[in-house]
């Protein structure tokens, strides 16, 4: 097995003796015991995200597979206890009520409707918490870590992709078809931030999370729109890029990350999508050459070689590498109890990621952790079903709309 990411404080920590030593000076609190620290995976492994969160478990296993053979933290091995929600708010707090007093925090909560439904016992017990999100609105909770770009951050440096290769220019209409959600709304926020400062306009169009996305694309082509970026969900992705196709009108579209799912390549709209599609995602997709995507990739195909991978893995196992660096500084400080968690979280930068994200740092209140992104086009030739077409980088724009505190 290839030595796999550790990021810079943990290398440190470990070398300094935090593994091991003087454990019964150390502070603890719930799911901490000598030998062992337990994190929550509150997650849809049966509902309609099963795809997805059973590969991110996979990249999660990964990583503490890996980190508990170079001895875990403060002695002790990690451990995942795992509840499933099934998209389901009721069962998610079923299972988050199960799960809490026996967790040190979270390492997954998948979904936002699941998310905002404990965030207000989370508030009372200290937890700390990775939701499954890109989200925005989560970034002034101190509870919350957010791994990656958020929603808004990834329009604004894929519309600057297209903006650089000459698509859209300034005095043109761009499109937007967005989930009514937070998600949805996250998003828009980077287009309409783009089209301003671009001199843009921009024609958006909100829909339902389940609802059909033909009129929003007949819409925007009479609107002639240049290009269109999409906020929704995989199906609504793929029916907006055949609906277009149907109508004769070759416009490039672009996604974010949530709303691309590698099964599209086995849908009527595969020819269109690998032909019209560009993915903005926070996460390296699975094929990225950069050392720490190629040392993931490696691992997993040693471990689950019969397991089809996607960006998925990289997403489980950057997260861990995140929430191992917040452990590893409130080990230096002898306290795992959840608010000496909180401390370290607060205090966390520079954790190198070796290119799964952008270098992360949390100890910025209410910034996003990373602000680069990668755009890739679904390709089934290359494993994980996205080629990269443009490493990790970050608009000036976005430097812009980062000087805003949130």
């Amino acid at each position: 097995m290839r030595n796999l990411i550790v990021t810079t404080a943990v290398i440190a920590l470990v070398a300094s003796g935090c593994a091991g030593e003087d454990e019964d000076q150390v502070q603890t609190g719930p799911g901490v015991t000598d030998t062992t620290i337990s994190l929550g995976v509150l997650t849809d492994l049966t509902g309609p995200f099963s795809a997805t969160s059973l590969l991110r478990i996979k990249g999660y296993e990964l990583f503490f597979g890996e980190l508990n053979g170079r001895g875990g933290i403060c002695g002790r091995k990690v451990e995942l206890k795992q509840e499933d929600h099934g998209y389901d708010v009721s069962r998610a707090l079923d299972g988050y009520f199960a799960l809490e007093p026996e967790v040190l925090g979270f390492v997954d909560v998948t979904g936002a409707p699941m998310t905002e439904a404990i965030e207000p016992d989370l508030m009372q017990t200290r937890a700390l918490a990775a939701p499954a999100s890109w989200s925005a609105s989560l970034l002034g909770n101190p509870h919350m870590v957010v791994v990656g770009t958020t929603y808004d951050l990834d329009v604004i440096n894929g519309l600057d992709h297209l903006r650089q290769s000459g698509v859209i220019a300034p005095g043109d209409t761009v499109g937007h078809v967005h989930v009514d959600s937070d998600y949805g709304r996250n998003a828009l926020e980077g287009s309409e931030f783009a089209a301003e400062h671009w001199g843009m306009r921009l024609v958006s169009r909100s829909v339902a999370e389940t609802a059909d996305v033909s009129a929003q694309i007949a819409d925007l082509r009479a609107a002639g729109a240049k290009a269109v970026f999409l906020s929704t969900s995989p199906q609504q992705t793929a029916l907006a890029v055949a609906t277009s196709e149907n109508l004769g009108w070759k416009v490039p579209f672009l996604v974010n990350a949530v709303g691309y799912d590698p099964l599209i390549l086995e849908s009527p709209a595969a020819g269109a999508v690998a032909e019209r599609l560009l993915v903005v995602s926070p996460i390296a997709p699975f094929a990225t050459d950069a050392p720490g995507p190629r040392d993931v990739a490696a691992a997993f195909g040693e471990k689950f070689p019969d397991v089809e991978p996607t960006g998925s893995v990289d997403h489980g196992y950057v997260i861990g590498v995140a929430f191992a660096a917040i452990l590893e500084k409130a080990c230096a400080e002898r306290d795992l109890t959840r608010d000496g968690v909180l401390r370290a979280f607060a205090d966390t930068n520079a954790v190198d990621t070796r290119g799964l994200t952008g270098q992360l740092r949390f100890s910025l209140a209410g910034r996003p952790s990373s602000t680069q992104s990668y755009v890739a086009r679904p390709d089934p030739a290359t494993p994980g079903g996205l080629a990269v077409v443009a490493d990790l980088f970050e608009s000036d724009l976005v430097a812009l709309k980062g000087t805003r505190a949130r």
